[in-house]
């Protein structure tokens, strides 16, 4: 695998996605719960309630994510074991999220979605990386 323009497209990309993921962890931990609870009541709830190893699982996700897509972006090979962290973060986030809470039960199946999605994701970065390391790109 040569690092062809793809490759640092795909660096991009995903050095993006993470960024976005960083900019949510931030909006949902700050976020004014008092506000919110106009709007939302139970997210509201569901925030205030998380407790602080699913929080700290979410912070990891997102910041491992981060990091490893800069690392790819740089063609380090720690890129790999960093998206392999996020998984880990990913899962048990969204573990807490559909098994610690009613989530499913008050918001239905759709709110499964997004997660399955950034599940995939991070799984997806995690194989890429592993790819590119196993075939050199990575050093």
């Amino acid at each position: 695998m040569s690092t062809s323009r793809s490759f640092t497209i795909i660096a991009l990309v995903l050095l993006l996605w993470n960024l976005i993921g960083v900019a949510a962890f931030i909006m949902q931990y700050t976020a004014d719960l008092a506000a919110l609870a106009k709007s939302d009541p139970y997210t509201a709830r569901i925030f205030a309630g998380m407790p602080g190893w699913a929080w700290g699982a979410y912070a990891v996700a997102v910041c491992s994510g981060t990091l490893g897509a800069a690392m790819l972006l740089m063609r380090k090979a720690v890129a790999a074991p960093l998206f392999g962290l996020c998984v880990i973060g990913v899962v048990v986030q969204f573990g807490y999220s559909f098994l610690g809470t009613d989530l499913l039960a008050v918001k239905g199946a759709g709110a499964a979605v997004f997660p399955a999605v950034i599940v995939a994701v991070a799984v997806g970065q995690w194989l890429y990386a592993r790819r590119c390391r196993a075939k050199g790109v990575l050093h």
